[in-house]
Order: structure tokens, then C-alpha cells, then sequence
């Protein structure tokens, strides 16, 4: 691509020969304060004034824009009451049946009803009174009719006396006082939770406990039943209440009127009384967690049976056990006795067999020495008979095989060592 223009001429300053040009001179330096301004300043000192990191920091910041932008969707939404679409056949009512007309629609709150407040009660009515005014009417060429006018007036006196209010919405027939078909096949809480929620409003104790969900503790879901079957409700039924056409002033009328109208509240409230008391009951019954609950229980006693079965069971072997313990060990004591007894009487014999034994070799050994008698003498039947008198005071003296056993290993030294006859007379001093 080429550009066809010509470049101007440059300044008689110019040189070629410098790659530079000084047009003015460097003015003198001088000090000046400069202030931070900015949102990242703003942003640093949030930080620091909050010793915030910077994702706390945003995280802040997210969490207040986000409440602002809730904040005028609420106030933008705030001033729809008593905007509903009116309808013509309302619009033509007769301000004399005030009564029968529905309270909320009239100030176009009918999707708000008993959960309106006072402030949107009185919005809706202002929006109501400057477009159905009779005087704006009138000024716009419209007729000067104030029937509806006196429907919104009612409206508003009825719904801002908390009495009337009350009576209204105890028989308001846009709330549905259905009771749900247990059979049906619908979850067990998206089915009784609006119900409950909607009863709720009749109760004279605030806040009412709700149905809940399946993560709901056994202890939370019992004092649900349990506040739901002692209900105290404020609903009252006076609205329903028939007047007198004739406007009879008689008092005996007046009197029968009222004893009329008061039984037939009584047996609205009774009615009622018996609806919720049906939907409790119905709830209560294919509650799911009732269910796991019971369930749970008897796990419990049972476990706790069994638990008390096996510790009867456990203690009667431990005594089985220890009884036949006893007898074995009294047996083998009975027997071990016995072995004794047995075993000392053989260790008895055999004792009396090793005396025995033990004379007799020491009568073979005197006799195979010549009686015991010094060398060179005869052993004659006197001298015979002597030395086995001392033998036999000998062996008297000797008490027990031990002893028996000495002696004899005494004398046959003896008789190695060639002096058996003193040994002899020695052992027989010592033990006679």
C-alpha cells in the first residue's frame, strides 16, 4: 500500500547532523503533595482499616452488593398491592352486601390475604381510593356512582380492625380447609406441610412448630404432634353470624338472635375442632418417621430382652459351670484322698518289707561273721545266743529304716576294717 502525500518542511532548527533538538528550557523542580484517590486506594484501605486479605475482602464486597440488589428487587416488588386485574361483576356490586364481598380482592390483595400486612393493606387502599374516588369519576365525565367506593371503604375497615380482620379470615373461602386423602400418593411432606402451614395461622401461640422433613429428630417431631393435638386456636366464627331482616328492636328478639347465632358457632368451632383434629390423626398415621421411630423402639426392648435373656442364660451356665466345678473338685479331692490313703498303705507295706529286709541282712551278716565276736574266739551256743540278744537290742534301738539302714553300713565298715566286734559293742551301747 502506498501513501501518496508530502511530508512538511522540517524547521530551520534542524539539523542532520543532531539527533536531537532543545526547544525550551528545564524548569526548576518544586515540591507538591499528592493525594491517593481511586477505588483501588478505597479498596486498600478497606483492607487495611479491616485487616482483610484480599479474597475476605471480596467476599465482603459480593455479599453487600448482592443484599443492595435484593434490596430494590424487594422495594420494586413492594408496590404491587392493589394492582390485581378487577373484576366487572365486582366492580357492580352493591355496597349493602358488603358482607359476602371477598375483603382481600376488593383491595386487590387476593394473592395476599391473611398473610398481608397493615402497611401493604393501607397502600392497597390508597391505590384504590384515587382510582375509584367518585369525585375523579365525576371529574373525568364518569358517573357519580360510589357503590364500589363503599365496598373498598368496608374492605379497609374491616381488614385494619384486627377483630373483624380475624373474623374474616376464619371463614375466608379463598383458603382451602380441605382435609388431604390419606391415600393419597403424593410425598408425605409436600402434601402435609402447606396444610399445617396454612392451619398455622390460627394459633393463639406463636411461632407454631412445622411438620418438618426426614432429618427431623424423634424429639423435634413428637412435640410437633404433640403441640398440634393441644392446639389452642383463635378461629372464630361471628362473621357467619345471621341477622334480624326485619330490624326488629324487640329485645326478646335481639335475644334469640344472638342464642341462635351462638350455637351455631359453637358448632362450627366443634366442627372444626374435629377437621384439624382429623388431619392431625391422618398425619400422625403415615407420619414415615413415626414409623422408624416405633421401629427403632422395638429394637430397643427387644435388644434390651435379649440382652436380659443372655445375662439369666450366661448366669445360669456360670452357675451350672460353677456347681459342676465343685463336684469335680470335691471329687478329685475324694479321690486324691483315696490315692493317698492307698498310696500310704503301699508306702507302709513297702516300708515294713525294707525293715524286714534290712533285719534280715543284718542277722545273715552277724551270722556270716562269726557273730560279731572278737577274732580267734568260738563261737559257742552261749556266746551264739548273747550276741543275738544284742543284735535284737540292737535292731529295738534302731527306729526306722533309716536308722536300720546306718546300722548296717556301720557294721559292714566294720567288718572291712577288721574290728567289727567293737564297732559291734559300740553301735549296741549307742542305741540300746
Amino acid at each position: 500500500m502506498v501513501l501518496d502525500f508530502l511530508l512538511p518542511s522540517p524547521p530551520k532548527s534542524w539539523s542532520s547532523d543532531k539527533t536531537s533538538a532543545f526547544h525550551a528550557g528545564i524548569t526548576a523542580p518544586s515540591k507538591a503533595s499528592i493525594q491517593p484517590a481511586g477505588r483501588h486506594f478505597l479498596a486498600h484501605a478497606r483492607r487495611h482499616i479491616h485487616s482483610r486479605t484480599f479474597s475476605e475482602d471480596e467476599k465482603v464486597v459480593s455479599e453487600a452488593e448482592a443484599a443492595a440488589k435484593a434490596a430494590l428487587k424487594d422495594e420494586d416488588e413492594g408496590g404491587s398491592e392493589g394492582d390485581e386485574p378487577e373484576d366487572p361483576a365486582m366492580l357492580k356490586r352493591d355496597p349493602k352486601d358488603w358482607k359476602d364481598q371477598d375483603q382481600y380482592a376488593v383491595l386487590g390483595l387476593s394473592k395476599l390475604r391473611y398473610r398481608a400486612t397493615e402497611d401493604q393493606i393501607r397502600r392497597a387502599h390508597r391505590k384504590k381510593v384515587l382510582r375509584h374516588h367518585p369525585d375523579k369519576k365525576a371529574a373525568t365525565g364518569g358517573l357519580h356512582d360510589d357503590g364500589f367506593f363503599k365496598c373498598i371503604q368496608k374492605a379497609f375497615e374491616t381488614l385494619m380492625d384486627p377483630v373483624k380482620r380475624r373474623q374474616w379470615d376464619s371463614v375466608d373461602p379463598a383458603v382451602s380447609d380441605d382435609v388431604p386423602n390419606p391415600k393419597s400418593k403424593s410425598d408425605f411432606y409436600k402434601l402435609y406441610t402447606p396444610v399445617f402451614a396454612r392451619e398455622s395461622r390460627f394459633s393463639n401461640t406463636q411461632p407454631v412448630p412445622q411438620l418438618g422433613n426426614a432429618q427431623s429428630s424423634q424429639e423435634e417431631v413428637e412435640g410437633f404432634y404433640d403441640f398440634w393435638y393441644k392446639f389452642d386456636s383463635w378461629r372464630t366464627f361471628e362473621w357467619m353470624d345471621k341477622e334480624d331482616g326485619e330490624g326488629h328492636d324487640s329485645r326478646d328478639d335481639k335475644r334469640y338472635f344472638e342464642k341462635k347465632n351462638k350455637a351455631e358457632r359453637a358448632k362450627l368451632k366443634k366442627e372444626d375442632n374435629a377437621r384439624l383434629r382429623e388431619i392431625v390423626d391422618q398425619a400422625l398415621s403415615i407420619d414415615p418417621r413415626i414409623k422408624i421411630f416405633k421401629e427403632q423402639a422395638n429394637k430397643q426392648r427387644n435388644a434390651k430382652r435379649l440382652e436380659k435373656e443372655a445375662a439369666e442364660k450366661r448366669a445360669i451356665e456360670e452357675a451350672a459351670a460353677a456347681k459342676a466345678a465343685e463336684e469335680a473338685a470335691a471329687k478329685a479331692a475324694e479321690e486324691a484322698e483315696k490315692s493317698a490313703r492307698e498310696d500310704g498303705k503301699k508306702n507302709k507295706e513297702l516300708l515294713k518289707r525294707a525293715v524286714r529286709k534290712e533285719k534280715k541282712n543284718l542277722k545273715a551278716l552277724i551270722k556270716d561273721n562269726n557273730y560279731f565276736l572278737p577274732a580267734g574266739e568260738t563261737a559257742g551256743p552261749v556266746e551264739v545266743e548273747k550276741q543275738l540278744e544284742l543284735l535284737d537290742a540292737l535292731l529295738d534301738g534302731a527306729k526306722g529304716l533309716d536308722q536300720l539302714e546306718a546300722v548296717r553300713k556301720t557294721l559292714e565298715d566294720g567288718v572291712k576294717n577288721g574290728n567289727i566286734a567293737e564297732v559291734f559293742k559300740a553301735e549296741v551301747a549307742k542305741r540300746s
